[in-house]
């Protein structure tokens, strides 16, 4: 009797274990959010679903059949269209994960809601460093860059090429507000000073009196502190004011290989700016960047920093499915968090308790045109950020996972 009560007691038991770790409708659906349509429809857009699609054929069933369907949706730059998307793929639509989101306002709205629910948010694109600070969530990982990263990495590695004096032009939304906020903070730490700054709205073509201000203040150094069409607007505008050969320094803090080629490397010669990925590092990053550029819609482009995000981060969650036999967050994400090791296009990878995935950073030129011998060669290195170095320190962003 006790014996039976015992294999009894153990079925019960196997069979909830079985019941907690499983692969929710027998597919494991992630879903691509992002900006379809708009400002970053280059550096995002279709090519972020072809990564995500890219990842799901290189997982091909992690060696346990496991099915994997990719959908995705226009946020459309809204945090309550994002979010109502979110609500529909979670109660109704079965998805599991959610990859990209491009736009903080967005990114932090996703987190909010997930936070705690079965899915998972791969936040490969959303900027704001508060996802593994104040805001962190079981829930999340947040790949390539964030707000923290690009100023303190920017400002760390103009100051130390004598930018003391910064004039910013900031989008006048969370990912402006965040970057120039943490870089003034490093600048004025490090004995420099931020002069002066300019707060322009989300999808301004029209820059001429807020570059006119920046070229007024003498500053070393202009940092644009914003991304996508914003930025390629202002630099194409900067060019025509000849702001950098007037002596100034011109700083993107984030901007991607899909900006340079739109605005073209004449313009865009001699601009500083900071990178997570770049297609031409080595064999692996060019083996990848050559598959991309063959996907239906790509007509040959390079994959940007986010598109490369949303291929390793989408590729790292289907791995732990197949380690944990779950999709759900509660399983998949500590799974993740194990990671140590190489990633093959963004190096030494870590990935936090505060769901922060640490890699180096790259400080990057582009290259003048004569420099560039093929299409998309455009950027020349000029230094490196160790992994340990480009991201907050664990224990100063306030992160309620960290113990």
């Amino acid at each position: 009797m006790k014996r039976l009560k015992w294999m009894l007691a153990l079925a019960a038991s196997l069979m909830s274990a079985a019941a907690s770790a499983e692969i929710s409708d027998n597919v494991v659906r992630v879903g691509v959010l992002n900006d379809i349509s708009g400002i970053f429809q280059d550096t995002n857009g279709v090519g972020s679903v072809e990564a995500a699609r890219m990842a799901a054929e290189d997982f091909n069933g992690g060696g346990r059949n496991i099915k994997v369907e990719i959908v995705y949706a226009d946020h459309q730059n809204k945090a309550d269209v994002g979010n109502a998307i979110a609500r529909k793929w979670l109660d109704v639509e079965g998805v599991d994960a959610i990859v990209d989101v491009p736009n903080s306002a967005v990114g932090l709205s996703i987190n909010a809601l997930l936070r705690d629910s079965r899915m998972t948010f791969l936040a490969s694109s959303t900027a704001s460093s508060d996802l593994t600070g104040k805001a962190c969530s079981p829930n999340t990982i947040q790949w390539v860059n964030d707000t923290w990263a690009t100023g303190n990495t920017t400002a760390a590695a103009m100051v130390s090429r004598g930018g003391k004096e910064w004039y910013f032009l900031t989008v006048d939304f969370a990912l402006g507000k965040g970057i120039e906020s943490e870089a003034q903070k490093y600048i004025e730490a490090h004995g420099g000073r931020v002069i002066g700054s300019s707060k322009h709205p989300l999808g301004t073509s029209d820059f001429a009196s807020f570059l006119l201000q920046a070229q007024g203040s003498k500053a070393q150094v202009i940092g644009l502190a914003n991304a996508g069409g914003d930025t390629i607007n202002a630099v194409k505008q900067a060019a025509e004011f000849g702001i950098q050969q007037g002596g100034q320094k011109l700083v993107a803090f984030l901007l991607f290989i899909n900006d340079v080629h739109g605005m073209g490397i004449k313009v865009a010669q001699g601009l500083q700016l900071m990178e997570a990925f770049y297609w031409d590092m080595n064999d692996d990053t060019r083996a990848f960047a050559k598959r991309f550029a063959a996907r239906p819609g790509m007509n040959g482009k390079m994959p940007s920093g986010n598109q490369a995000g949303v291929y390793a981060s989408t590729l790292a969650y289907l791995n732990a499915v197949a380690a944990t036999g779950s999709d759900n967050a509660k399983d998949a994400v500590p799974e993740m968090k194990k990671f140590r090791g190489k990633d093959k296009l963004f190096g030494d990878t870590t990935i936090r308790q505060d769901g922060r995935v640490v890699h180096p950073m790259y400080l990057f030129e582009v290259k003048k045109p004569e420099e560039s011998k093929y299409p998309y060669d455009y950027y020349k290195l000029v230094s490196t950020i160790a992994a340990d170095q480009a991201f907050r320190p664990i224990a100063e962003g306030g992160c309620e996972l960290v113990k």
